[in-house]
């Protein structure tokens, strides 16, 4: 594999026990003082995330090279990214986040000869082909999401299969934006995108979102509707790793079937759904906020969608 290639040159003198690590970490984060605590905040899970993807890609346990914290891996990493749906907004800010770091480790720790992010560009968004999920992974994402039996989870799951929310739209979906109850469901999403717009919500999304908000658990101080034990709102990178974690629960005749379906490609499917019941482009297209930008809804989008069919 191309990232074992990479990480067999490393020279072992440069090798960073974890407590170290975190030391370093620390002491990063008191240097960031002076910015917003979100910010800060933002910035270090940013780096804390590289870190922990270079690690588990090596195998490398309780150690960090630093050396492995170069142009290759760094690129290697916004691959990753751009694969699994994440924006070009948020690949250049991952590249200006560790563009900070890298220099603050070359200038005053005097750990690291090169930034990584020199001569790095961002690739353009990837465009994911269109997924029609076969039946049987929808049964299998189904079971596992009723076997798991959390309310959140089943929030989020109902939110990317029962309405093609996107997952930035889930992340910052406000509690104030929500009108819900036993028999009754209409969500305000978009507003963070730029696609905000009004949609009801069916029985199989309306309750378990009710459930969610009223018995799951929630921060009910915070603003966000999805919220982790840590921050007032789970993030777009908490979504990927809940739906990896997620599916990790099937069992080893399960997980073949659904091991590559991004949480994006629920959105994908949903409309596939939504056209074989009967809606139209038109319907679908405002539904999953494919609209222009004099208020048409985008027909074209929503045609690749349905090129799996």
């Amino acid at each position: 594999m191309e990232s074992a290639r990479i990480w067999v040159l490393l020279d072992v003198v440069d090798v960073v026990p974890t407590q170290k690590m975190q030391q370093i970490l620390a002491e990063y984060e008191v240097f960031l003082t002076g910015l917003s605590h979100r910010t800060i905040d933002a910035y270090m899970r940013i780096i804390k995330q590289l870190v922990s993807w270079i690690s588990d890609q090596n195998h490398i346990g309780d150690e960090f090279y630093l050396t492995q914290l170069s142009r290759t891996a760094l690129g290697d990493y916004i691959a990753h990214l751009n694969r699994n749906g994440y924006s070009s907004t948020h690949l250049a800010r991952v590249k200006s986040v560790v563009s900070g770091f890298a220099c603050w480790l070359i200038e005053s720790k005097g750990i690291l000869r090169d930034n990584p992010t020199n001569g790095l560009s961002i690739p353009p968004s990837f465009k994911q082909p269109p997924v029609k999920l076969s039946q049987n992974a929808r049964e299998i994402l189904l079971s596992i999401v009723e076997r798991e039996d959390t309310y959140r989870s089943q929030a989020i799951f109902a939110l990317g299969y029962w309405t093609g929310c996107r997952v930035g739209e889930i992340a910052w979906l406000r509690i104030s934006d929500i009108n819900v109850n036993s028999k009754f469901g209409r969500l305000n999403v978009g507003y963070k995108t730029g696609k905000e717009r009004s949609i009801d919500l069916i029985e199989t999304a309306r309750l378990p979102l009710y459930e969610y908000i009223i018995r799951g658990g929630r921060n009910q101080n915070s603003p966000y509707t999805i919220t982790s034990q840590r921050h007032e709102r789970l993030t777009e990178a908490g979504i990927h790793r809940w739906w990896s974690n997620l599916k990790k629960q099937a069992d080893a005749s399960e997980y073949p079937l659904i091991c590559d379906v991004t949480f994006h490609d629920l959105r994908h499917d949903f409309a596939v759904r939504m056209y074989e019941k009967g809606w139209t482009l038109q319907q679908i297209a405002y539904y999953l906020g494919h609209i222009t930008k004099d208020g048409i809804p985008s027909l074209t989008s929503v045609a690749r969608y349905l090129e799996s069919l």
